[in-house]
């Protein structure tokens, strides 16, 4: 089994639901490509040392996942990139 971490930031002006639906959209992406969520963490809303598409702050969401292979975090990184909730994210193999 492979580990990996993610964390993605959501954008800070959308309301509650979306933003929910986001989350849960990511989740079920790595949940239907057979991957095990060890770790799911809302840490709330915090300042970005940058701007980013014109954002000073966002949500940050921190996952920890296993995995047998990378198919999980591979369609995640796809969906995160598409989606327009989604600012920022990065994906760690903790293996290596």
């Amino acid at each position: 089994m492979n580990k990996y971490e993610i964390m993605f930031i959501v954008r800070p002006d959308v309301d509650d639901n979306t933003r929910a639906e986001s989350v849960k959209a990511l989740e079920k992406v790595l949940t239907d490509n057979n991957a095990t969520i060890t770790l799911n963490k809302e840490m709330g809303q915090k300042e970005l040392a940058y701007e980013i598409k014109k954002c000073k702050s966002g949500y940050y969401y921190l996952y920890n996942i296993e995995a047998n292979d990378d198919k999980a975090v591979k369609e995640f990184d796809r969906i995160a990139r598409i989606d327009e909730n989604v600012i920022r994210h990065l994906i760690l193999n903790l293996e290596k």
